[in-house]
Formats: C-alpha cells, structure tokens, sequence
C-alpha cells in the first residue's frame, strides 16, 4: 500500500472516539502520554446505547470529565422499570448495595459522546475524524498502523501501544483474526427516536423495559430523554422480527401494537425519524489483549442491550488498561491476563449470567415475584446500576449459584 506521508510516532494510538477511546485518552493525557485518536466518522454522529447506569459516573469522574456531562442538560437516571402483561416493578438504584453513585442520566448518544471527545481533546489528545484504520502489523518492536485520511491518504504510524475502542466496528479482532462466535442467539433490534407525547403514568426518571405479552424473549425499551422525547426499540430473535414486513418505522410499529401498555403510553407519539435496525451484535473474542495492544468495551466483547451495560463495560475497560499504561510505561511488568483480562470478564461474566436468566424468563420471574427480601432485592439492584465488579456482593461474588437458587425459591413459592 503506498504511503503519502512520513511515519510518525505516538506513545498510544486509539482506535475509536466513543465512550471508551475519549475516557482512555482523556486518563493517559492526566498521565503525560502522547496521544493520537483514529476516528473513521465525523462527530457528532449516531449511536444507540442511550442508558448509562450509575457506575459509569465514577469513570467520567474519574477521567475529569463529569461537569461536561452534568452541565449538558441531560435526563435524570435513578432506576429501572419493568412491565410484563400489565404488572409493573421498579428498582431505585439509589436504594442498593453497593457504595458509590446510585443517579446517572439518560443520553442521547450523538451529543454525549461528541462531549466526551471535546474533552478528551482538551487534556490535550488529538482526534483525527475520517481517519481510517487499513492494517496492524505487531510483528514488529512497535505496532505499525496504516491509515487512510479523507482525501484517500496513506500514512503510517508506530505507536508504543494500542487500544482498540472501535465499538461495533471491531478493527483489531477483525484484522487480527481475534473474534469467535457468541453463545448468544442471532438478535437483532429495531429503533427510533420519537416524539413521545406521554403526559402521565411514566416515571422519566428510569428506563422502561417492557416484555412482549407472549413471548418472554421479546422486549422493548422505552429511554425518556430531555425534551418530551424518547429512544424506542424493540430486541428479538431475527426469526421473529422476520415476521414483519414494510420499513422498519412500520414493522417497529406493528410489534408496539402487540403490547397494550405500551401502544396506551404512545398513544400520543409523533414518529417522527426513521426507524433503524441492527442485527447480530452479540460478539465475542479469543482474547482481550495482545502484544502491543488491548481491546476495550464493545471492541471486545458485547453481550446485549437489555440491562444497558455496554457503556459501564467500555468506561471499566478504559479504566483498567489505562492503569496498566501507567505503570507499564514506567517500566513495571505488567500481567495484562492476570491484571486485564482476568478482571474484565468477571464483571462481563456477572451481566451475562443476568442476560441467560432473562431470556430463558428465570430473571423476570425474580423481578416480578412479591415480595423479595430487601437485602437480596439491594443486591440485585446493584448489579442493575453497573456494579458487577462488587465483589462484596454474593450476587457478583457466586453469581450463577446465588441466581439458580433464588430462582429456584421463586418459582416454588
């Protein structure tokens, strides 16, 4: 491939200025590094994924980027709610039992992760949009990466290390060869903004997940933003969704119609933008890290949208590798197995235990059931706003055993 510029050197190239890139960059600016951002869009740009949980507040902190964030305007986030054929539950993630922040916000994901890159960029990082990423070659002292400007450019550049924060766009596992089937069942999601037009009987304040009245795998969500407008959508099985027929504003609508509670709470609504769709976004890799490089958030690994995860998963990962970075850099050995991967997947592995028990309809079973013991109800709350790195919490600690059994206990009851 030819090259149109000279090589140039950073100490950290970032694939990627989404949640987890711009919180990257943004911590190893605080730590002095050079950093060089690979952008392929132009922000401020779309992306699903509205819902942050509470979790997450402590990296924005963290990276010195939470009076952005607050002073943006945003929704109040402190729960979730749950609906299933006309029975309707919630949780206050304030009320849980974790420490830490229990309020977060709901998004509007062009905005907020333009506003994390802006401050990114102000600790000093450097973000090149329309940049695009074309190899890796690590079989060198250095990784060297090949990149293609908009003009259609080729330069290159050698990097002290990688951090792979391409969300769905998966650059290195590509490339690299890195990725694996998932576990999961092919799912795809259909989605939409609206003018929701909801003047009563819906708490703003938390995200509602509404489950199709006859099939337990099938759920919407239902994410008030700011404004009297909402994110929409609606996970499925690709065979369900198959069913449906028009555009996807129609096929959307079509399957809303099927649930009466939530065809009565848009009564009102303006569709007013286009609905779109996703499919197989479920993904899992071989491994997390390599030689001269780390995967974070959904580069790596993404389980499914249910429980809002993707994020929290994205800002710990930045967290953890960045903190490696540091002391890697100052000439430490560092595990990145044991200190990196190890780590990571256990939080990942308590929201995928979360995400089985609710498909297989055990989950909702526990959420539904009246009454659960409170302290348990906190310690499932906690995971809900993001802690599933707590390991003080049994639910986090034993999770499949703790879950197993309290389902158990709630469908004999």
């Amino acid at each position: 491939m030819p090259q149109n510029k000279p090589a140039e050197f950073v100490d950290i190239l970032i694939v990627g200025a989404g949640p987890a890139g711009s919180v990257a960059a943004a911590l190893l600016r605080q730590q002095g590094r050079q950093v060089l951002v690979i952008e392929r869009e132009q922000f401020p740009r779309f992306s699903i994924g509205e819902s942050l949980l509470p979790q997450s507040m402590e990296y924005l902190e963290q990276a010195g980027m939470l009076r952005a964030v607050v002073e943006a305007g945003f929704q109040f986030k402190n729960g979730a709610a749950f609906m299933r054929n006309g029975r309707y539950t919630d949780f206050d993630f304030r009320d849980k039992h974790s420490e830490g922040w229990g309020t977060t916000y709901q998004v509007e994901r062009g905005k907020f992760d333009h506003i994390l890159a802006k401050e990114a960029e102000r600790f000093g990082a450097e973000i090149r949009y329309r940049h695009e990423v074309m190899t890796v070659d690590l079989d060198r002292e250095k990784p060297l990466v090949t990149v293609k400007d908009p003009d259609g450019l080729i330069y290159q550049v050698e990097a002290g290390f990688i951090l792979d924060a391409s969300g769905f766009g998966r650059i290195l596992p590509r490339l690299l060869k890195l990725e694996t089937p998932s576990n999961f069942p092919v799912r795809g999601a259909i989605f939409t903004h609206v003018q929701d037009g909801i003047s009563e009987g819906f708490d703003r304040n938390k995200i509602r997940i509404t489950v199709h009245p006859e099939h337990c795998d099938v759920w919407f969500w239902t994410i008030p933003f700011a404004g009297g407008r909402c994110s929409l959508g609606v996970v499925a099985e690709t065979s369900f969704l198959d069913r449906y027929q028009g555009t996807d504003s129609e096929r959307l609508q079509a399957i809303v119609a099927e649930d009466p509670s939530l065809q009565s709470l848009l009564a009102n609504a303006t569709w007013d933008t286009p609905a779109r769709h996703i499919v197989g976004y479920s993904a899992n890799v071989a491994k997390l890290w390599g030689k001269g490089y780390a995967l974070l958030g959904n580069a790596g690994e993404f389980l499914d949208p249910v429980f809002s995860s993707g994020v929290t998963i994205a800002f710990k990962s930045a967290s953890l590798a960045t903190a490696l970075l540091q002391r890697q850099f100052a000439g430490e050995t560092v595990d990145w197995q044991a200190e990196y991967g190890v780590p990571l997947r256990k939080g990942v592995d308590t929201f995928r235990s979360f995400v089985e028990s609710w498909y297989a309809g055990e989950f909702q079973k526990i959420i539904f059931h009246e009454p659960v013991e409170p302290k348990i109800r906190r310690m499932i709350c906690s995971i809900l706003a993001g802690y599933a790195w707590d390991q003080s919490n049994p639910y986090v600690k034993e999770t499949e055993r703790r879950l197993s059994t309290l389902e158990t206990v709630c469908a004999n009851d």
